[in-house]
């Protein structure tokens, strides 16, 4: 099975108690932002420029647990900045976990092999390497020698002691089709549990050249559907097509909202137009129309998976031959 089954039920069985329950709008996953701390400064970063004068703002251990209880998601992404800097991650992961959801512990992956030590195994901890090219090309994009091999080394680590891991790829407007399918190929011998891929889109506070235009997506990323056929890359069929522009798809910016020190950044992960203290106001307040419509010009070039892929989730079951090739997908 492409993922696990015990996410796979946590998240159905979420989604039927929305519907059956007529909530209109609700969170899939929450992206928590514990801290915009990191020890890279990556071409294709965002937050070290957004949050440059408050980056050693860290959320607290009862922050976390409090906006976990806020939003009810079933599905964690913690993510920074780079959350192993946080003093006291252990005891975020192992607060998470005791409310039963699930995890993906985004990570650059420098400091992972000397942090393993502070978890334990779990089926529903998921550790998320960041690799964005082999050795040579991963380095020059975040700014380091030797990341690379850090973060390949401390895979194999925490897949010996027994830990799922997942890895995320972003796609830039130089990606090599040929180096990301061997990339692909490395990581399957290392018995990687997944690989997620993210297209390259530019953050308001990140306008760098390496970003691919929409115009120029629909035929830079083609080739990612094609290898979803040979790997086991987690992004789902429709999104894939959607990228390839076959499927038309509607943004759904609240599936994935976002939570930092700041409080909840609204309305998106990429856009930041405000900050809300609580979920309610958050979800209350934000103009959501002006959002899932893209018609905002800030959304122009934007085909970013964390507003897209919930769409898939949400609007899958209206057409059967969707969801013959998501179960297929889903069991290959």
């Amino acid at each position: 099975m492409r993922g696990s089954l015990r996410l796979t039920y946590s998240l159905v069985k979420y989604l039927v108690k929305n519907k059956f329950s007529f909530v209109k709008r609700f969170p899939l996953v929450l992206m928590l932002e514990i801290t915009h701390k990191c020890n890279l400064a990556c071409e294709g970063c965002g937050r070290i420029r957004e949050f440059k004068d408050t980056m050693d703002k860290m959320m607290s251990v009862e922050d976390c647990m409090s906006v976990v209880d806020e939003c009810r998601s079933p599905v964690i992404t913690i993510t920074g900045g780079e959350p192993l800097l946080h003093p006291d991650i252990d005891k975020i992961i192992q607060g998470v976990l005791s409310k039963k959801r699930h995890i993906y512990l985004c990570t650059n992956g420098i400091t992972l092999a000397n942090s393993l030590k502070k978890f334990e195994p779990d089926s529903r901890l998921n550790i998320n390497v960041h690799l964005d090219g082999l050795a040579e090309t991963h380095d020059r994009i975040v700014g380091a020698k030797g990341v690379f091999q850090k973060a390949t080394d401390a895979i194999k680590m925490a897949k010996q002691l027994g830990f799922n891991v997942c890895t995320n790829t972003t796609i830039y407007k130089d990606s090599d089709p040929q180096e990301i399918e061997e990339l692909f190929k490395l990581l399957t011998t290392m018995h990687i549990d997944g690989i997620l891929v993210s297209p390259g889109f530019s953050f308001e506070d990140n306008t760098n050249d390496v970003f691919i235009q929409k115009d120029d997506f629909y035929r830079k990323f083609s080739f990612i559907y094609e290898l979803s056929k040979k790997y086991k890359i987690l992004n789902t069929p429709l999104y894939l097509k959607f990228l390839k522009g076959e499927r038309d798809l509607m943004c759904t910016p609240w599936g994935n909202p976002t939570r930092n020190s700041h409080g909840w950044k609204s309305p998106c992960y990429m856009i930041t137009e405000s900050h809300f203290s609580t979920f309610r106001e958050f979800m209350d307040t934000t103009d959501w129309d002006k959002f899932e419509s893209g018609k905002d010009p800030r959304c122009r070039n934007c085909m970013v998976h964390c507003g897209f892929e919930p769409t898939v989730v949400l609007e899958t079951g209206k057409n059967l031959r969707d969801v013959y090739e998501m179960l297929r997908w889903s069991f290959s």
